[in-house]
């Protein structure tokens, strides 16, 4: 019986031993790593900015993978400032920055610009989702402009429900604009049976050579 209860005791520090470092895994390392890997693509970002018009984009939409504009959120500004985003919403890409759901349109376009970040680990751009308030500002700053919108509305919705990122996603009270933004993340924070969609409408548009908006600069 010793014997037993010693073994059956080591079976459950090892299991402890593992969970603890899948736990420090999760919640430390892929920030770690997530946070060079942004960096690196943010320089990506600029280095397109410099080169202007991008050649390589088929039709004008940039590859999966590719990071083509910069987030500026000032309520969130510890996690959201000049954080890249990233064509696709793939593990790899959500974990470099911001995803762009690639059926949807890019900034300043008619349409909805609709985007994804994690809320916790890899990075968590959008860790701090829970404080976004109506009337908030959002800035993007792409090759060409910088552009900024106010959001209006938010809702928590199932996993399945994909009409959030509809070019309009309300039938009865649309939105008023033809350019959108949605921010969409988990919820609750450290699961994701649910998902928290944000929308906003574009309100400016500036050139990119021009000074930056007031909320960034």
């Amino acid at each position: 019986m010793a014997r037993t209860v010693g073994i059956v005791g080591e079976v459950l520090v090892t299991i402890a031993i593992v969970f603890g470092l899948f736990v420090v895994y999760q919640v430390w390392w892929t920030n770690v790593t997530a946070s060079a890997s942004a960096k690196q693509a943010r320089n990506e970002a600029q280095q397109l900015f410099a080169g202007g018009n991008p050649a390589n984009w088929v039709n004008g939409i940039p590859p999966n993978g590719q990071p083509f504009a910069l987030m500026y959120i000032p309520r969130l500004k510890d996690k959201v400032w000049g954080t890249p985003v990233i064509q696709g919403v793939e593990s790899d890409q959500l974990a470099r920055g911001i995803g762009h759901y690639p059926q949807t349109a890019l900034p300043d376009q008619v349409g909805n610009f609709a985007v994804a970040g994690h809320r916790a680990t890899h990075g968590e751009p959008f860790a701090d989702f829970d404080q976004l308030r109506d009337g908030d500002k959002v800035v993007v700053r792409t090759y060409q402009s910088w552009i900024v919108y106010e959001l209006k509305r938010d809702k928590i919705v199932s996993p399945t429900d994909v009409w959030v990122i509809k070019p309009q996603p309300f039938d009865s009270d649309p939105l008023p604009s033809d350019k959108l933004i949605t921010l969409t993340t988990c919820n609750p924070r450290w699961a994701s049976t649910q998902r928290w969609a944000y929308w906003g409408v574009q309100i400016a548009a500036t050139p990119a050579s021009g000074p930056a908006p007031a909320e960034v600069s």
